[in-house]
């Protein structure tokens, strides 16, 4: 088997978080331009972690855009699939962050340059190269991007890849919520590895017992090989070859936002799946996965924004050693 050039490639969105850091002098909100988009977000997680990652994705030929480039490029990420867009400009959202760290989200894409990639625009050589591949919905909502997704996804799987999928639930992008469903149950379908909240549960199963309803989806889709609910404060939860193995969150204090908690702990997974044999983990294995990637998750909440809040692979070590 020709060797794979890269562990992780991923397509999707990459935009520019808006996120509140104070006020002006008038009183007036005051917000910070952050580099973001869940499937840029594990990636630079990733490359922080000595992977060899890859971006399918547009943005807009704009000053944003530029950021947006420059901002992954930086991070060692290979951008030869990351297109521009002359006409469509960078896709833009303001996060409003809520009591207590968690948050919502308003987007200003209607449509956004991430909407805008084709399937003839992808670097074709960058999802048959690629250990893993990884998306989410938001490429979902509207064409082209919906075509240039299925089109990955059928391309790295028929090459052998690992497909890792994030239902990323933001209903105010979906026309309906019976086309989001629909959409996040043909990605469901696709998947080897599932990264789920408790609140996309809830939406898929009706069910406030989210561990019953993360096994009632696992066992929907047996394709399935490995699904992973996070819980918020509560901690995570592990479906696997019939086991489901939990952890508790990490409560250290200092929780300032959420936003790239779930992308930065899925991120972990997939960095220890590109270790370890899927069809071959343990338990113990498990609890390992979980424990670091909650662990790496809390330290993101601890400052504003994502990729320039990312955590050093020391910083996980340090703090998995001081909670033993």
């Amino acid at each position: 088997m020709t060797e794979k050039k890269t562990d992780v490639t991923a397509l999707g969105e990459l935009l520019i978080d808006f996120v509140q850091s104070g006020s002006g002098p008038q009183g007036n909100p005051v917000f910070e331009a952050n580099p973001g988009g869940a499937p840029a977000n594990v990636l630079a997680m990733l490359a922080k972690l000595g992977r060899r990652c890859a971006f399918l994705g547009k943005v807009g030929q704009d000053a944003f855009g530029d950021q947006l480039e420059t901002t992954v490029k930086s991070l060692g990420i290979d951008t030869e699939g990351l297109c521009r867009d002359a006409r469509i400009p960078t896709t833009l959202a303001i996060v409003h962050t809520l009591p207590g760290g968690d948050r919502e989200f308003s987007f200003y894409r209607k449509p956004g340059a991430d909407l805008m990639l084709s399937p003839e625009e992808m670097a074709e050589e960058k999802l048959t190269g690629c250990r893993i591949f990884h998306f989410g919905t938001l490429s979902l909502t509207d064409e082209p991007a919906r075509s240039a997704t299925r089109k990955a996804v059928a391309l790295a799987r028929e090459a052998g890849a690992l497909i890792s999928f994030d239902p990323n639930l933001r209903l105010p992008l979906w026309e309906s919520e019976e086309a989001a469903k629909e959409q996040i149950l043909w990605g469901m379908a696709q998947a080897d590895v599932v990264k789920i909240s408790d609140n996309e549960v809830s939406f898929l199963t009706g069910t406030e017992d989210y561990p019953a309803g993360a096994a009632l989806l696992k066992e929907r889709f047996p394709n399935i090989r490995l699904l992973n609910l996070t819980m918020g404060a509560e901690g995570s939860q592990a479906f696997y070859n019939g086991l489901s193995v939990f952890e508790p969150a990490l409560h250290r204090g200092g929780v300032i936002e959420t936003s790239g908690a779930g992308d930065t702990f899925g991120a972990l997974i997939l960095h220890f799946l590109l270790d370890h044999d899927l069809a071959a983990l343990s338990e113990a294995d498990l609890h390992q996965m979980l424990r670091t990637a909650n662990t790496a998750a809390y330290l993101v909440t601890t400052k504003r924004g994502v990729i320039p809040s990312l955590p050093e692979e020391q910083d996980i070590r340090r703090l998995l050693e001081e909670t033993e």
